[in-house]
């Protein structure tokens, strides 16, 4: 049976641990395997053995922010284990630290050789991805330094610089080499009859450009202390619902999720930030679109989120235009990456732009969270950015010469640049894939509500009434075109998309409900969608599903034609209520909170599209993240959108 991988995450750190603790190095799947810092592998094996052997695993590791394991030596039923291994890990921003408790099980003294085989590739994400590409690193050099309490292993190539140190308490009794490049820290540990000895581990991960290396915690439990006490002030004051625990439990799990996915940024003026990441394993880094939508969903509960996203992402908006990155004047960007490969520029990801839709959400966010906090002074710092994104929006972004928003597959990058940006996501009905520009559907909402929002700004923050009238024109005109070209009246619903040549991509799709969301469409428009999305082909009784069954595009366990995301399905909630559809909304609400009970009270990134009707537990998307942060603020959504109903 495949070994399970369990996730542990604090800031831009995350390890992947095997049921036993260990980490393998084991290429590609569906989870990379190790402890990553700021995308670069810091650990790449990390093996317990005793005895000169692989120790059994009698309790794996369970779910949750500090893996535990319990672990013996094999044997028969004949022979009953002469020891227990009792094994704690927990990690925090750069590091991991480990307690190994040692308990004899016989009556006499007992001596126990206890090794861990330690390395460190710094092998970067990408390599790590499934999709077989290699990448050429001339130049690079690895060292290792034996220390008096562990090990450091070194990573070099031109400027970049990396290193992981391993040490231990006590000191090993030596530290061997293995023939791999790998190193081994071993210790002979005196037991007194019945008796225990521990050990702690502690690494520190200083990956290129960390102005310093990590404080390590002393011990797991220190880590997880202080884990409790970061996840309980972030939920503090939050108005759980006292009528739906359900609902409550999804929330206050979100809540830990969003307080642990949080990486550093860097505002307009070098000011330091925490922001939302977009999720683990292979996203923990700062991607505008999931940061903004996260932010958003918070926005009632926790408006700090807001109020770290907008001046990170303003801090890192093109100014200028460059091919490679999709980067034009005023776009805000897609994803930032501080990888090696990204620094080398052999990938596009260390500032990505490649998004039509993260431009207009910044805008919505910078005017939803004036409305919602009364605080002005951000909309007045971030006046010059604003304005660049709308810049963007009229000229690179299409809204005056094409009168939509639109984008061209990226070759290097995105083929799609709406949130359904895998590639094929967006199609007609009959699955066939438009060429040319796209013009996405759900991206002329966020437009729409962006304008809208924008000229409210011009107007009561920045004093300038001809712009707002400008905005408020563009948009009433914007929402006139839309429903003229976009409105499938034989379907009664609003098609996904346009291409090139204007023509409409028929497929039934729950963007339309992000039209509701956005205030897009006339009301009775909006009642015909909001209805259809309710339909058995649409809701499968966890969610709505990307696309309706029936077509030929759908499949159930597609990433974006026929699954379920708790994100897309927060913002249908949202959009419904917006409609006076309460019932609906509350329909969708319970599918979810549904859903996150039988997993946990923790909804992942993606839901398989199989019916409840057939499949009584909801079925699991298998490359979903395991902790995504707008799912996790999908029930903070859900909460604003139907209350504790």
């Amino acid at each position: 049976m495949t070994e399970r991988q369990h996730l542990l995450v604090r800031g831009g750190t995350f390890a992947a641990v095997g049921d036993g603790g260990d980490i393998s190095g084991v290429r590609g799947g569906n989870a990379p395997d190790g402890l990553f810092v700021r995308d670069a592998r810091h650990l790449s094996r990390w093996q317990l053995t005793v005895d000169g052997a692989v120790p059994e695993t009698l309790t794996p590791v369970a779910d949750g922010d500090t893996a535990r394991c319990v672990l013996v030596p094999r044997g028969g039923r004949q022979e009953p284990p002469a020891y227990t291994l009792f094994r704690e890990q927990a990690v925090t921003d750069g590091a991991l630290v480990e307690s190994l408790r040692v308990t004899s099980n016989r009556p006499v003294p007992t001596t126990v050789h206890v090794e861990v085989t330690a390395d460190a590739d710094f092998t970067d994400q990408f390599e790590l991805r499934s999709d077989h590409r290699t990448y050429t690193k001339i130049g690079a050099v690895r060292s290792r330094t034996v220390l008096d309490d562990g090990v450091e292993f070194g990573y070099r190539r031109g400027e970049w610089r990396s290193c992981t140190r391993v040490t231990s308490e006590p000191a090993p009794d030596a530290v061997e080499e293995t023939g791999t490049g790998a190193r081994r820290l071993v210790w002979a540990l005196d037991l007194e009859p019945h008796g225990s000895a521990e050990l702690t581990l502690q690494v520190a991960a200083r990956p290129h450009g960390a102005p310093r290396a990590p404080e390590v915690p002393s011990s797991p439990a220190v880590a997880t202390e202080q884990l409790l006490v970061l996840e309980g002030e972030f939920a503090e004051g939050v108005p759980f619902p006292t009528g739906w625990p359900e609902l409550a439990a999804a929330c206050a799990r979100g809540l830990s999720d969003l307080a642990v996915l949080q990486v550093p940024a860097t505002g307009p003026d070098g000011e330091e930030l925490r922001v939302p990441a977009a999720g683990v394993p292979w996203f923990l880094t700062l991607l505008g679109r999931d940061a903004l939508l996260t932010s958003l969903f918070a926005l009632p509960y926790r408006p700090e989120l807001a109020a770290a996203t907008l001046p990170a992402l303003a801090a890192a908006q093109a100014t200028e235009v460059g091919l490679d990155a999709v980067a034009q004047p005023g776009k805000i960007v897609h994803e930032v990456r501080h990888g090696e490969l990204a620094h080398f520029g052999q990938v596009p990801f260390g500032r990505y732009y490649g998004s039509v839709d993260a431009t207009p959400l910044f805008l919505v966010l910078l005017g939803a969270y004036v409305e919602q906090t009364g605080d002005v002074s951000l909309a007045r710092r971030l006046e010059p950015h604003a304005r660049a994104a709308i810049g963007w929006m009229l000229d690179h972004g299409g809204l005056t010469s094409r009168g939509y928003l639109v984008y061209r597959a990226d070759q290097g990058g995105l083929a799609n640049q709406n949130w359904k940006d895998s590639p094929g996501a967006i199609c007609s009905a009959d699955g066939s894939r438009p060429s040319g520009p796209v013009m996405a559907a759900g991206a002329q909402g966020y437009a729409y509500d962006a304008l809208r929002r924008t000229a409210h700004l011009a107007r009561t923050v920045w004093e300038d009434e001809v712009y707002g009238a400008l905005l408020e024109q563009a948009a009433a005109d914007l929402r006139d075109r839309f429903q003229r070209d976009f409105w499938m009246a034989d379907h009664g619903f609003a098609a996904l998309a346009l291409d090139g040549e204007g023509n409409q991509v028929d497929a039934l799709a729950s963007d339309a409900g992000h039209l509701l969301w956005s205030g897009l469409l006339d009301k009775e428009y909006g009642e015909q969608v909001g209805r259809r999305l309710l339909e058995p082909d649409f809701f499968s009784g966890w969610g709505v599903r990307t696309v309706a069954a029936g077509q030929p595009a759908y499949h159930p366990l597609s990433y974006h034609l026929g699954s379920v995301w708790p994100h897309d399905n927060a913002l249908i909630a949202l959009g419904l209520a917006r409609y006076g559809l309460h019932d609906e909304a509350r329909t969708v609400a319970h599918g979810l909170v549904d859903a996150a009970t039988a997993t946990g009270h923790r909804l992942p990134e993606v839901l398989a599209g199989y019916g409840r009707d057939t499949h009584p537990e909801p079925v699991p998307y298998p490359h979903a993240c395991v902790r995504e942060a707008r799912a996790a603020a999908a029930p903070l959504a859900l909460l604003t959108a139907v209350g504790g109903a």
